[in-house]
């Protein structure tokens, strides 16, 4: 049964998603403000991912920072189903229950800080990556080497095995988490564990980024 929602906010978060096909998803601070202050938010935001989004979606990889974060994931035939509508907009399950870990994370931000407003950008990103960019390219292998390298580029940590709000440890094995799919991640973007670690230090031109994301 179709029905409508007064909540307009969650009309910025609508993404379009295709059971199948694998989606970057990101998001960043309003204003480009902090969205973890301590620790235990980073923890907290991932017990919410794995609360709101797994009966969605597969978890291909992730990497929080502090102003943004990142998702790689997979969506399934009840994440794309019709939620409900919004200023006639159809909302599918796995966009409302973006929309809601955003916002619920947010109040319990708020409410710790006692501060108002909101937290994240209103427009939400998910950009569906496009196989075959070039030949010979992984285009699921690249974003998520990209989603990794983020704290190390952003002069966070001297090494990725550093960071632990990412996915990287649990494929380097440092890690046992269970967060993400790795056995179907490893399939599809064909990622070899033995060298695993070694290529996710390596250059990725921007003009291959652009054309991906």
């Amino acid at each position: 049964m179709r029905w409508r929602i007064r909540n307009r906010k969650l009309a910025d978060v609508v993404m379009r998603f295709t059971p199948g096909e694998i989606y970057h998803v990101y998001n960043r601070g309003n204003n480009r403000q902090p969205i973890f202050f301590k620790e235990d938010n980073y923890h907290y935001f991932l017990q919410k991912i794995r609360k709101e989004l797994l009966n969605d979606c597969v978890i291909l990889a992730y990497c929080l920072m502090p102003n943004h974060y990142h998702l790689l994931l997979l969506p399934n035939e009840k994440g794309c189903a019709l939620h409900s509508e919004v200023a006639g907009n159809h909302i599918q399950s796995l966009s409302y229950k973006i929309g809601s870990l955003q916002s619920s994370y947010t109040r319990a931000i708020n409410k710790d800080k006692n501060r108002t407003g909101s937290l994240f950008q209103q427009k939400t990103k998910a950009k569906q990556l496009i196989p075959d960019v070039w030949p010979g390219l992984n285009t699921t292998a690249i974003c998520l080497h990209y989603i990794h390298q983020n704290p190390l580029k952003a002069g966070l940590v001297g090494k990725l095995e550093d960071w632990q709000f990412s996915s990287f440890k649990d494929y380097a094995k440092l890690r046992q988490g269970t967060l993400c799919n790795q056995k179907l991640a490893v399939e599809i973007a064909n990622i070899n564990l033995e060298s695993f670690v070694r290529d996710s230090y390596g250059i990725m031109c921007d003009d291959v980024f652009e054309k991906i994301f």
